[in-house]
């Protein structure tokens, strides 16, 4: 079997949903169909793609980098001869965008105004993604880069469209004196006692997720704040004033140490949301696959998260042996 543009596309939609049975609903045909696909392309590369977890699926180490090629096949595939019927660039106008917590934002803006000068990029900073959609349901915004939790996808209406930018586990940051400063992952049962800085409701499973995770652990935490303000946040973790759950994009202060969790309990997955009428495809595509890039370029540059890559291909390898 050659590769053709609809594999690429079922890679792609599987990557999205974190699911084979939501990539089978998004295009139109049956689970069966997209299993048996995705066993042909695994057979042809020689290599599996993706990996069962107790939400769906996620993209291996060589999975990220095919569907990564993928996604940009598509966007070329995509651009062939696309232009308006008067013969202009399609990529024109102001684009009304809503982001929340992501680190993204400012390379992603920078790039978009080299690669789409056409493009007037309006920025709406907006804590809670629950509020983004909000405001892409009410038409107030184009697009918005938000989030939302394995097992809890983010609600909205058919006038709204998502893509998944990438999921990731969320890891802890606690203080470099912390008793468990010295383990390579830290056990979320083995900070019970602690007290914790938790984020607010984003309207999107935050923080109901982190305490079901608890509760998974076997504990409810004694003692939290409410808390997202991440420079002031570190700097009370360094004091030893409490813990937190952070990206693993975070770049620790002096103090401060980054750490997986054991047994990944937690994950988060980042998303570009858009209205239908709104943004036009080509334009979607440019947004979504600059994302991607930005976005894995800070997660390389993540040492904490490399360590936690390097560790779980160990184990994928250990598996098939």
């Amino acid at each position: 079997m050659d590769l053709e543009l609809r594999h690429l596309r079922v890679l792609c939609a599987i990557a999205d949903s974190g699911s084979v049975g939501r990539a089978a609903a998004a295009l139109g045909v049956t689970q069966p169909a997209v299993s048996s696909q995705l066993h042909r392309i695994e057979r042809l590369l020689g290599e599996g793609l993706f990996v069962r977890t107790g939400a769906g699926v996620e993209l291996t180490t060589y999975g990220a980098e095919v569907v990564s090629q993928a996604r940009d096949v598509l966007l070329r595939a995509d651009a062939l001869g696309r232009r308006r019927r008067d013969g202009s660039p399609m990529m024109t106008g102001v684009l009304r965008l809503g982001v929340t917590n992501t680190p993204v934002v400012p390379t992603l803006l920078d790039t978009l105004r080299e690669v789409c000068p056409n493009i007037t990029v309006s920025v709406c900073s907006v804590y809670a993604t629950g509020d983004l959609l909000r405001l892409l349901e009410d038409g107030e915004l184009d697009a918005a880069l938000g989030v939302d939790y394995p097992g809890l996808p983010v609600p909205h209406s058919s006038a709204l469209a998502h893509r998944a930018i990438n999921t990731v586990p969320v890891f802890v940051a606690i203080q470099a004196g912390h008793p468990l400063a010295h383990r390579v992952e830290v056990p979320l049962d083995e900070l019970s006692e602690d007290t914790w800085f938790v984020a607010s409701d984003d309207g999107a499973g935050w923080p109901d997720a982190f305490y079901d995770a608890c509760r998974a652990a076997g504990f409810k935490p004694a003692n939290t704040h409410e808390f997202h303000i991440l420079d002031q946040l570190q700097s009370m973790i360094a004091m030893g004033l409490g813990v937190a759950a952070v990206q693993p994009t975070v770049r620790p202060i002096d103090g401060v140490l980054v750490k997986p969790l054991a047994g990944d309990p937690l994950w988060q997955r980042h998303l570009l949301i858009w209205r239908r009428e709104a943004v036009d495809a080509s334009v979607v595509e440019v947004l979504h696959h600059h994302a991607v890039r930005v976005y894995r370029k800070l997660l390389a540059q993540a040492p904490h998260l490399q360590k936690w890559a390097a560790s779980r291909l160990g184990e994928a390898v250990g598996r098939n042996r």
